[in-house]
């Protein structure tokens, strides 16, 4: 229970979260608002203002003009993989944990990719374009098996190394990079460099994160590394690929297909004729709107995991699998009350904190620090917890401070 009361908790999910998170809230007693659509910056600017959780998917900014005037906000909830659409440091340095599902939304990415890689060596969106036109074309040339042929995986995480698993199941050989040394699943094997997948794959797939390294991984020379007659498929990161030296790769006939689910630059909301790319109408062509992630199942397992983990912040004060804070997991002790203290990350703020506790009967007492605020969990004897509180909470370098119970 917090000190808190839960009733008056608010929580805005946008972006239509999954109808899983929205129970879950409630369950708890918070009050829940779900919009079905994206805000933009000035209506979320105004609309923040009182709420303590929000909840948003890709398209939703919280910046730092939104967060300027989110005065309670406690934490936010990025109901997808991707946190890039938060700013992450603004929010460290105004206390407030981003919490992610990294991986609740693997096997979907990684079953669009396997039907895609059958779909491009078939072409079959070629055929499917040439029917809904009226035509009739039932040729071979150029379509084939994907059995015998190699995937080549950069980024072998959780979608790689399944999409692995699911490749070989068609009987394709897949060999993967990584900059991080990953244990192979299944029969696939590492190879020394991106090079290398680029030069002896027939199907060359990109998992990887937005980072400044990964910004243009794939241009127009690892493009030309690629075999002849081979396809690309890319459903990381929109800024992962040059896509106008991709569409002139296709056009010529270098690449024989790709398959593109992200982009470098995407509609803020859903609608008619507001996407544009290079990559429209090129040959043996699959694009789709972001949805690698987007069924069902994963969605509920999305809103789950997100929910469950601001719920555990708000009641416990757990951050496990927060993006921008110290990773901290308490142990309740009976007869404690629990202090959360997010203080600023200096010189002398522990020895502050410490002068304070001196006097009394601390229980147990768990910090941990990143760059620019020390995150504190303290548990103390019911009977003198306010009494403390209220003098850390007056501390110069203190954030937020809360109380648990």
């Amino acid at each position: 229970m917090t000190s808190y009361p839960k009733h008056l908790i608010k929580v805005l999910l946008l972006e239509n979260i999954s109808q899983t998170a929205v129970d879950l809230f409630k369950k708890e007693g918070f009050q829940v608002e779900s919009v079905s659509k994206s805000l933009s910056e000035e209506e979320l600017t105004v609309k923040i203002e009182d709420v303590h959780l929000v909840g948003i998917r890709s398209k939703t900014k919280l910046t730092e003009k939104v967060l300027s005037n989110a005065k309670k906000l406690k934490a936010v909830g990025c109901y997808c993989i991707g946190t890039d659409q938060v700013d992450l440091e603004c929010c460290e340095k105004k206390g407030i944990p981003v919490f992610n599902s990294p991986y609740a939304n693997t096997r979907s990415v990684a079953e669009l990719a396997m039907s895609e890689i059958v779909m491009l060596s078939r072409k079959v969106s070629e055929h499917v374009k040439s029917l809904h036109q009226g035509h009739w074309y039932k040729i071979a040339k150029d379509c084939y098996e994907i059995r015998g042929k190699i995937l080549g995986i950069v980024g072998y995480g959780h979608v790689g190394s399944q999409l692995g698993l699911l490749a070989e199941g068609f009987g394709m050989s897949v060999i993967y990079y990584d900059i991080e040394h990953k244990l192979p699943l299944g029969n696939a094997k590492p190879v020394d460099s991106m090079e290398q997948v680029l030069s002896t794959a027939h199907f060359v797939s990109l998992h990887v994160p937005k980072t400044e390294q990964t910004n243009n991984l794939i241009g127009e020379a690892q493009i030309a590394q690629m075999q002849k007659g081979s396809y690309l498929l890319n459903l990381s990161r929109g800024s992962v690929v040059d896509v106008n030296a991709l569409a002139s790769a296709l056009k010529s006939g270098h690449l024989h297909g790709c398959a593109v689910d992200v982009f470098p630059t995407e509609p803020e909301k859903d609608g008619d004729n507001v996407f544009s790319s290079p990559l429209q109408n090129c040959p043996n062509t699959i694009l789709t709107p972001h949805i690698g992630g987007s069924t069902i199942e994963a969605q509920d397992a999305i809103g789950k995991e997100v929910a469950q983990k601001l719920i555990s912040y708000m009641n416990e004060g757990i951050t496990l699998g927060s993006v921008n804070f110290p990773q901290i997991n308490p142990v309740h002790y009976a007869g404690c009350h629990r202090l959360l203290h997010i203080h600023v990350n200096r010189h002398g703020v522990l020895k502050s904190i410490n002068a304070l506790l001196q006097d009394y009967n601390v229980v147990s007492q768990l910090l941990g620090t990143t760059k620019h605020i020390g995150y504190m969990v303290i548990e103390l004897d019911k009977s003198v917890a306010e009494e403390v509180f209220k003098q850390i909470k007056e501390l110069e370098s203190t954030i937020k401070a809360r109380v648990l119970f």
